[in-house]
């Protein structure tokens, strides 16, 4: 969650490198994501285009393998590059019941789709690496720091994707279990400050807005909650993102201790936010701040340092970012602007070559948990959020300015506002369009698996991860699925 990386977000947490990056670098203020879930976001930040060019359209379908990343562009022109950890960008990946969530959004029906959120104490006040496999890759990523790094005579990039502070799978919730389990030990507990958490308003589930409650129901958060289990959840989250703080804190002393931290780059970023029970739900998949929101700190030879920048900026403008910072030329056709202008310190009409950054970013959804497509335009104090074909479901308006908590939807009160956003909004992305073809999509790719299956399939369909609430009226959802085809 991008918030946390100022304040007020920051007094709830101990993050020391995030504000060894703020002293010596730049924080921007308002940094979103251009697709809240794991491989369509990563596909926009690897691509510089956004979600509806590549048709990153769900977690299972991203980029081409093929496709040509800015890593691959700073290879060709002479860079030695290396990746550890968590990539994600390309289609194929993640559980087949993820997939079908996301083809079955449009059906009639509201079927639980994860574990309810809880949290999980493990070890004790030594230990340290939790999350072992991201500790692994940062150790990787430190040694080839001091290993090879160090000696090369062309400059490099490497890239460190890491899993925390992304909730853990749910074994308790059965073979297609969520992640829904926020795992820490007692040693990162310590650096969250418990008076500090707010606790997050909620509507009542009658005045939600439609595509909200059905988002609240399939992650399983309809049920009651009491306000110390929401506390230790935010908290859990708050201790695993002070977990990967130290992550970050040992590429940075790696690159001290090698002498290359004068003459290097670092940039801190993430694929989406979390959402820890803020508007009755967890996970991301939603425009609302926790999930959209990303951190975004950049320092380096050239950063301007204990700078803030409140320009919106989006994932896409890492790909034109790189390109910059290696003297290489940006393909044309990029959805994002450099932001080494913004870097420097310099003022927006120095900005590229491009012609300059405009004053919004866009972002959209089209995965699972989610009923229908979505679509965010951040600009100044507003944020409109629109859905589907843009009539069907009605939109929401938020001033993030006196509203910074989005519970209240101006969209009725001010409907000038909400058509000159709309505009824009249609402008930069023939949504209705979009969606339509999104639609389609879900419907061939369901076909296809159906008849992939024959006659198991409604044995396979019973026990995806919905198993529980499925089986309790099969023929039901299956009717629904057939009625929808």
């Amino acid at each position: 969650d991008g918030r946390l990386t100022f304040y007020p977000g920051n007094q709830t947490v101990d993050l020391p490198f995030v504000n060894f990056m703020k002293r010596y670098g730049t924080v921007f203020l308002n940094a979103y994501t251009n697709s809240p879930i794991c491989c369509p976001s990563r596909a926009a930040m690897w691509s510089g285009l956004f979600t509806h060019i590549t048709e990153s359209w769900n977690n299972f379908k991203g980029l081409d393998p093929d496709h040509v990343t800015w890593m691959d562009l700073m290879e060709k022109h002479g860079y030695r590059t290396q990746k550890f950890g968590k990539l994600d960008y390309t289609s194929g990946h993640h559980s087949v019941s993820n997939r079908v969530e996301a083809w079955t959004r449009d059906v009639e029906f509201l079927l639980r789709q994860e574990g309810r959120p809880m949290v999980n104490l493990t070890g004790d006040k030594t230990h340290v690496r939790v999350m072992e496999a991201d500790w692994q890759n940062t150790d990787k990523a430190v040694n080839w720091i001091k290993e090879e790094a160090i000696n090369l005579t062309q400059p490099f990039v490497l890239y460190l994707g890491l899993n925390l502070p992304h909730p853990y799978p749910s074994p308790y919730a059965g073979e297609n279990f969520g992640s829904s389990t926020f795992l820490t030990s007692p040693y990162w507990l310590e650096k969250v400050t418990y008076e500090a958490i707010k606790i997050p308003k909620w509507s009542s589930l009658s005045e939600m807005h439609p595509v909200d409650y059905y988002s609240s129901y399939t992650k399983n958060c309809t049920g009651e909650f009491t306000k110390q289990e929401v506390r230790n959840i935010r908290a859990f989250y708050y201790a695993m993102c002070a977990e990967t703080d130290a992550m970050l804190g040992e590429v940075i002393s790696a690159l001290k201790d090698t002498g290359l931290l004068k003459k290097t780059i670092v940039i801190f970023t993430a694929d989406h936010g979390e959402l820890a029970m803020e508007h009755r739900q967890f996970y991301k998949m939603s425009m609302y701040e926790g999930s959209s929101h990303v951190p975004l700190l950049v320092m380096g030879p050239d950063i301007k340092e204990q700078q803030q920048v409140p320009h919106v900026v989006s994932l896409v403008d890492i790909y034109p970012t790189m390109l910059d910072i290696a003297r290489t030329p940006a393909p044309r056709n990029l959805s994002g602007h450099s932001l080494m202008p913004l870097l420097r310190g310099k003022a927006e009409d120095e900005a590229s070559p491009r012609g300059s950054r405009p004053s919004w970013v866009l972002s959209e959804f089209h995965g699972c948990n989610v009923n229908a497509s979505t679509y965010m335009l951040r600009t100044g104090k507003w944020k409109y959020v629109a859905y589907s074909d843009g009539r069907s479901v009605l939109p929401q308006l938020f001033d993030l300015s006196e509203d910074p908590d989005e519970l209240t939807n101006l969209a009725m009160k001010f409907p000038v506002i909400v058509r000159s956003l709309d505009k824009i909004l249609r402008a930069i992305v023939n949504y209705p369009k979009v969606s339509s073809s999104v639609q389609e999509y879900n419907k061939r790719q369901f076909m296809s698996w159906k008849q992939s299956l024959g006659q198991n399939y409604s044995n396979v369909i019973a026990n995806l991860r919905w198993h529980q609430d499925w089986l309790k009226e099969p023929k039901k959802y299956e009717d629904a699925i057939d009625k929808w085809l």
